[in-house]
């Protein structure tokens, strides 16, 4: 499976979310992170994305627009989406994630630099699953658990700005790495901004010349 590079153009988005909604269309000038993560009800994915859910004024603010897919059915998708103020995407045949070229592997679980995520996703999850506030994942969840996430940030007119394939888990941009990279590359995405005239500048006022000097025989 081949992976995307920067400067190429990314595969075309869906037009709707899980949902059915159609998908918000990208701020002027602004970007689009679009994040594919595992399973629906990963404890993995929730805790990540309840960070981006809090922090989701900060991105629209760098005029970032925020897409998750997920390879689960929009039907198992839909419980999980109350509360997150951007759009999931369904893709249970993994086609856009085949477009994408993200993978999946047994290091997504084996490799240790997951299990603390993994950890604190569970114990995020459990308890808000025994109080009925969270549906717990299936048990076999379509696409299997061995997903790994992959992160693109894209420009308007679709380029791959920046890419990201995880080898974990767990290993995935956080909020500051994005807002760090919109940074970095909207300036060249973004329309300038005309800079303020300048106020002309005074013409120096004429310098009266200066008295001759006196001679030795003036002061005699």
């Amino acid at each position: 499976m081949s992976r995307l590079r920067t400067g190429t153009a990314a595969p075309a988005l869906p037009a709707t979310d899980a949902a059915d909604a159609p998908l918000p269309p990208v701020p002027a000038g602004g970007l689009t992170h679009l994040q594919f993560r595992r399973f629906a009800g990963c404890p993995i994915c929730n805790l990540h994305l309840r960070g981006f859910a809090v922090r989701h004024p900060e991105l629209r603010a760098a005029g970032v627009r925020e897409l998750v897919a997920f390879h689960s059915p929009a039907a198992e998708l839909r419980p999980y989406a109350d509360g997150l103020p951007f759009p999931l995407l369904a893709d249970p045949e993994r086609r856009l994630y085949r477009a994408y070229g993200v993978e999946r592997g047994a290091r997504a679980l084996l490799d240790p630099r997951a299990w603390p995520s993994m950890a604190r996703g569970v114990a995020r999850s459990v308890p808000l699953v025994l109080r009925g506030r969270e549906r717990p994942p299936s048990s076999r969840p379509v696409g299997g658990r061995l997903g790994l996430p992959a992160d693109f940030l894209l420009a308007p007119d679709g380029l791959v700005l920046a890419a990201h394939y995880g080898t974990h888990a767990a290993d995935h941009w956080t909020v500051d790495r994005v807002l760090a990279l919109a940074a970095e590359h909207r300036p060249a995405t973004a329309p300038a901004t005309p800079a303020a005239p300048t106020a002309p500048v005074a013409p120096a006022s004429p310098t009266a010349p200066a008295a001759p000097a006196a001679s030795t025989a003036d002061r005699e």
